[in-house]
């Protein structure tokens, strides 16, 4: 900790006077140490795919879950804190019903994405309370177009052709930045974002440890079988 850093790291609301708010970096240190996970858009659609980095062969695979579907047309891939981030999705999936019951009409992923991030912005604003120790990568589809965004425990928001967050953020984005290119095909992006999570990894990947989501233009999202992921699997260098 550095000389006078402790007496504005207490409280949540209190700024240093080079204008840092400490409790949230220490909320962006958790999402760092948590899975890595990686989202691409393609042609007609958006791929979101995780790492859930199994500790344990006695642990069920299906009982840890990195990819959430929000609504019908819209994904996200969580890294941080678990619980954070299932509070987060539950409000999501509220949000998102709510507009379809009163609108009759799917909300935009846009809307969506700057709902949440307006609801974690006001966990870094007041007294008693803590900043949400997640990231989420959202994706979908929408009449607007094919969106993929990466919000922050301080409620920002950028928007992405291809994005990463998690412990291997550094790895997969040099490697997207490498090869990342608009149009590509479903295989293609699934395939990149499979031996980005692959180069960022120390282990070989395991399809059972491997969730893929993806939400296709005029078809709702889905999550991809492990037959299906280890196929795809077959086509990255250095992976099993």
């Amino acid at each position: 900790m550095q000389p006078g850093q402790m007496a504005y790291d207490r409280a949540i609301t209190v700024f240093s006077p080079d204008g840092r708010l400490f409790q949230v970096e220490y909320a962006r240190v958790a999402v760092t140490r948590g899975n890595t996970t990686a989202g691409l858009k393609f042609r007609n659609g958006i791929v979101l795919m995780a790492d859930k980095k199994i500790g344990s062969r006695l642990v069920e695979t299906s009982s840890i879950e990195k990819i959430f579907q929000i609504d019908e047309h819209v994904g996200c891939a969580t890294s941080g804190l678990v619980a954070d981030a299932r509070v987060l999705v539950d409000y999501a999936r509220l949000v998102a019903q709510i507009n379809k019951v009163t609108y009759n009409e799917r909300m935009g992923v846009d809307l969506l994405v700057k709902r949440i991030c307006d609801f974690k912005q006001n966990y870094t604003q007041y007294g008693g309370v803590r900043p949400f120790g997640t990231a989420l990568l959202v994706g979908g589809v929408d009449d607007a177009g094919i969106h993929l965004f990466e919000t922050d425990p301080s409620g920002a928001l950028v928007s992405y052709k291809a994005g990463s967050i998690g412990a291997g953020r550094n790895t997969v984005m040099e490697l997207f930045e490498e090869k990342y290119r608009d149009g590509m095909t479903q295989e293609e992006s699934v395939v990149l974002g499979l031996e980005a999570l692959q180069k960022a990894s120390e282990e070989k990947l395991d399809a059972k440890a491997i969730e893929v989501g993806m939400v296709v233009e005029g078809e709702r999202f889905r999550r991809l079988s492990e037959e299906e992921i280890l196929a795809y699997m077959r086509r990255v260098p250095g992976a099993s």
